[in-house]
């Protein structure tokens, strides 16, 4: 199997409705990262301290086959292309230990897209 890693990162408020699309798409588990940082619009700021709120990375290892519908699942709840909800790519992973938990989910799910 060939694994790839799908990143999300939006508002707090987001995360939990953004998992649970990305669940219902077939993801077997995640990881939820606090997180903060810049884009091309400018910091708000307030006596020099940043009011911007802070972000949630959400982790998702995913079998190949199956990350465009974890994408698209999770872009039918999040309007990614308004700017400030988030952004959302995917890594290629060479190597993977540890998911014997998920792996006859993993199977059943590349056997699926696969025939």
């Amino acid at each position: 199997m060939k694994f790839k890693l799908i990143m999300v990162l939006v508002r707090p408020e987001s995360t939990d409705e953004a998992v649970k699309a990305m669940r219902k798409g077939g993801a077997t588990g995640d990881t939820i990262i606090r997180a903060r940082g810049s884009g091309i619009q400018e910091v708000k700021t307030f006596l020099g301290l940043n009011i911007e709120g802070q972000n949630e990375l959400i982790l998702v290892l995913s079998e190949a086959n199956n990350v465009a519908k974890i994408l698209d699942s999770v872009k039918q709840v999040i309007p990614f292309d308004e700017p400030g909800n988030g952004i959302a790519f995917v890594l290629p992973v060479d190597e993977v230990v540890g998911l014997k938990s998920q792996l006859d989910r993993l199977k059943d799910q590349a056997r699926d897209s696969y025939f």
